[in-house]
Formats: structure tokens, sequence, C-alpha cells
């Protein structure tokens, strides 16, 4: 009797710390660059089981860092949460890939709806400044040039962007914490 209550214990134990670290994103591979992260980990041959059951819950198709890279962001360059009734700027220059975009994401990981069907800007379509620098807004109401629709909020939601850069240059993937990503500076809120 004891022994099965010591294995149901155990059971409980793993079981429930399983479910933390996954639902939490715990992770010691996290590179912060800013109001980004990255999850270096995954998909490479590094990635411990937590990782992979992230990858797994989450519906990502983790390709290996020097194949992709990926940086996401659940803040402002402010240290505030981004949420979906306000106006915010990326400000930046190329970043150092083949091929890039950034996308919003509402707090389920799905795309957010909105009607003009738009969900992310990329290298190829961006507008730029004269020096080459690009500004990208993104909002609840159209924009003209870079604009990314964050929806019509029924309430004052959070929501996350994400930057995928694949075929990212060498020295991006050796070092991660060295990139120089967009800011996000927070213009208004409704």
């Amino acid at each position: 009797m004891r022994i099965c209550l010591m294995l149901l214990v155990a059971l409980a134990l793993g079981v429930g710390s399983a479910i933390w670290v996954t639902q939490r994103g715990i992770n010691v591979s996290i590179v912060r660059v800013g109001p980004w992260q990255s999850e270096l980990a995954s998909g490479s041959e590094k990635a411990d089981p937590y990782t992979r059951a992230v990858v797994a819950l989450n519906g990502l198709f983790a390709l290996t860092p020097a194949q992709s890279l990926y940086f996401t962001a659940t803040m402002d360059s402010g240290g505030k949460p981004l949420m979906v009734n306000c106006t915010y700027k990326l400000t930046g220059r190329d970043l150092p890939a083949r091929w890039w975009s950034v996308t919003a994401y509402g707090p389920d990981n799905y795309l957010i709806p909105n009607s003009q069907e738009r969900y992310s800007v990329a290298k190829t379509g961006l507008l730029r400044e004269a020096d080459g620098s690009f500004n990208i807004s993104v909002s609840p109401d159209a924009g003209a040039g870079n604009w990314i629709p964050t929806g019509m909020p029924a309430d004052s939601q959070t929501f996350i962007l994400m930057i995928r850069l694949y075929n990212p240059e060498e020295a991006l993937v050796k070092n991660p914490q060295d990139a120089t990503l967009p800011a996000i500076t927070l213009e208004s809120c409704s």
C-alpha cells in the first residue's frame, strides 16, 4: 500500500511539473534582445524533453537555427504588455536573413482575425525610408504603408509579435543575443 501511494505521488509530481513547465514556457536557452526573446533549443539536437513538449503542444514546426530563428515579443520596448487596442510603431533596419517577416498573433497563438485578412509584413513587400530603415504600424485601425492589424478588440486583450528569420546569417545564428531587432514603441491606446 505504501509503495502504491509513493508511486501515485511520484506520478502526480511528474505530470504536474511537466504541465507547469510546458504551460509556462520556462527554459534556460531563452535569449532576450530588448522586448524580443528567442527559444534557441527549439528545432535543435539540444532540445530537452520539456522544450520538445512545448513545441508539440503549440503546433510549431521547429527548424534548426541555421534554417530559421524566431523571436517573439509580448511587451513593448518600455516593458508594457502589447494590447490590441493600442497603436505601436516598429522601427528598424533590414534583418540579417535571406527572408524575414513580422506577424501578429492573439494570446492563443493563432492569427488575429481581421476584415483585411492581413497578418504580417515581410522583407519583400516592405516600404523603406530613404536611408533603408523601416517603420511598421501595428494597430486596430487601418494604416497606410507598412501596417499589421490587431483586429477589432472586444476587450483589452494582449497579443504577440513574432519575427521569423529564414536562412539567418551565420553571425546571427552564433550570437543571437547581438541581434539588432526592431524597437516597439507605444504610440497611443483607445
